[in-house]
């Protein structure tokens, strides 16, 4: 298959994955592993943070009501603990793969579940505070022909809308597009709606099976 257009996800594919920033958090306070994404699979549609994500509640709201299911899991932690440690850390090869892709005619673009909160809504999608670290991920996002933010769309992955959102705007069929991002459960209607979906469970995987698929050597 010749395909056109490669779509990433951002946290968890171009930085490191935020897991492990919750991970680290959960050390920290004692809570048990995999807490955080315990709490936010519960009524995963429908939580504080799918609701955050499609920027239906505040940044105060999401505070109190993340806490409140944690609170109904048997510990305490409030939402703004868990966006304070959002921030990941940039993966030079993939950014490097997105140059290489460019430059080989492919088109690029960024498909991001994201919050209402901090410079560019991104937050959600790895974005520190600091304004050096700002400009360097602007720099990247920059790089992507077509952004979709969940805070902005008001529709969130694993919806098959946002998906659809992206081809649209690409002009593109969804089997000319491969696909990328951390989670199984956003790449599999993506599968579904015909596009080559690839989880991403580490940097040089995800370059090797990306690399198979459009004929290159990325990274």
């Amino acid at each position: 298959m010749a395909y056109t257009a490669v779509i990433f996800d951002f946290g968890g594919v171009i930085t490191s994955s935020p897991f492990e920033a919750f991970n680290r958090l959960e050390a920290e306070r004692g809570l048990p592993q995999n807490f955080v994404r315990t709490v936010n699979a519960i009524d995963p549609d429908n939580n504080a943070w799918a609701r955050f994500e499609r920027a239906e509640i505040s940044a105060a709201e999401f505070d109190l009501l993340f806490a409140a299911e944690a609170k109904a899991q048997g510990c305490d932690l409030f939402g703004r603990e868990v966006l304070g440690v959002l921030a990941g850390t940039v993966r030079p090869a993939m950014v490097s793969a997105l140059d290489q892709l460019t430059a080989a005619g492919f088109r690029i673009a960024c498909i991001t579940n994201n919050v209402p909160t901090g410079h560019g809504g991104l937050v959600g999608a790895g974005l520190a505070r600091s304004a050096d670290r700002s400009d360097a991920l602007e720099q990247i996002f920059a790089r992507f022909e077509h952004v979709i933010e969940s805070s902005k769309a008001g529709v969130r992955k694993p919806d098959p809308r946002i998906y659809l959102m992206m081809c649209e705007k690409l002009g593109l069929e969804p089997a000319a597009c491969v696909y990328l991002d951390d989670l199984g459960v956003n790449c599999k209607p993506a599968a579904q709606l015909g596009m080559a979906a690839i989880k991403v469970t580490a940097e040089a995987q995800a370059l090797a099976d990306l690399s198979a698929l459009v004929g290159l050597a990325l990274g």
